[in-house]
């Protein structure tokens, strides 16, 4: 394997462990664990503080700082080889951009304590970079077709835009802290639709029948994708059936935090293989 594939294929493995890590420091109620930033009580690793889990919540907080500090420098390291083989340049370079923006997005995330708009648009950032990093992993490492998936054009760009909306409402939710916001299933509060004066219920009501209409377009995707790749097809399957059984899970024994990390995890996963299903859909074959 090349130097380039295994420094694209590092910084994608990173990218998607930050993105966990910042699921599990948001869910853990430790994204307020450092008051400030980019240092933490004013040093570079939390000190001595009184408080035994003020303290535990800062060293997640900063472990994650730190682990997004080393993937800012894979990219800008894998956007130099970019424009030294000329191989995607400007979409390296858009994903260094991004994860500069990403950075203040984090700043802000502290310092407008934790601003749903901001704390969502944060786990977006995460999740663009992580599928910008998919296709120039893919692009760097030649995989390419070897027959033509156009066809499968119309419902892999349908897929991917439906999931990039349930992940923002899934991060809205979580953002709201509304995930227990309707306890039951397959209803909320004992009904179809609930009180539209409670807030926090109709945010995750709306991201579970969301979820739904995530589920039928991208079974149509994957039944598309079956004609030309069972294995493709078969992956989105399993990840599309696990990354539901988590959402269930989540209601069903009360979002513990381990269940709530991997829902995030699983949606990570399920838009990197539908970043994959697009790619082939629009790259040329190679005979």
């Amino acid at each position: 394997m090349s130097a380039a594939r295994c420094l694209a294929l590092a910084t994608l493995g990173l990218t998607f462990v930050v993105v966990v890590v910042g699921a599990y420091v948001r869910l853990s109620d430790a994204g307020l664990g450092c008051p400030d930033w980019p240092l933490c009580y004013g040093r570079a690793l939390p000190g001595e503080i009184a408080d035994g889990d003020a303290l535990a919540k800062a060293w997640k907080e900063m472990g994650h700082r730190y682990l997004a500090g080393a993937l800012g420098l894979l990219i800008l390291t894998v956007t130099v080889h970019a424009w030294r083989t000329r191989t995607a340049p400007w979409l390296a370079t858009t994903l260094l951009a991004l994860v500069v923006f990403q950075a203040t997005l984090g700043m802000w995330t502290v310092t407008l304590l934790l601003k749903p708009a901001v704390v969502t648009a944060h786990l977006l950032g995460g999740m663009a970079i992580l599928a910008l990093l998919v296709w120039l992993t893919l692009l760097q490492s030649r995989v390419f077709p070897n027959e033509d998936f156009s066809k499968l054009r119309s419902p892999a760009v349908a897929a991917l835009a439906v999931l990039a909306v349930q992940i923002a409402l899934g991060g809205w939710v979580s953002a709201n802290y509304a995930a227990l916001a309707c306890p039951d299933l397959p209803l909320c509060r004992g009904a179809l639709l609930p009180p539209m004066d409670d807030r926090l219920a109709v945010i995750h009501w709306a991201h579970r029948m969301f979820a739904l209409v995530a589920v039928g377009v991208l079974s149509w995707a994957l039944v598309q994708a079956f004609k030309h790749s069972r294995a493709l097809a078969l992956l989105i399957a399993a990840l599309l059936l696990l990354q539901f059984s988590l959402g269930v899970a989540n209601v069903w024994f009360v979002s513990p935090l381990w269940l709530a990390t991997a829902h995030n995890a699983g949606a990570a996963l399920l838009l990197a293989a539908i970043v994959v299903l697009n790619f082939v859909a629009f790259r040329r074959p190679t005979s």
